[in-house]
């Protein structure tokens, strides 16, 4: 902590600093294993779904 920094502060940045590095993200991929196939499709759901937001982000 930073000298007279409260608590709710000092957690605020630690989470922050934790999201930026991906260490979350990492560990919550790493709690059960994940097959190939269903990494793949939920990626490909994903770019679907990215795509389809920033067509609708054109036509407005």
């Amino acid at each position: 902590m930073r000298p007279n920094e409260s608590l709710d502060s000092a957690l605020k940045r630690f989470k922050k600093q934790i999201q930026q590095t991906g260490i979350l993200k990492e560990a919550r991929e790493h709690e059960h294993y994940e097959k190939p196939s269903d990494k793949k499709r939920k990626a490909e759901a994903a770019a679907r779904r990215k795509r389809s937001k920033n067509e609708d982000k054109e036509k407005n």
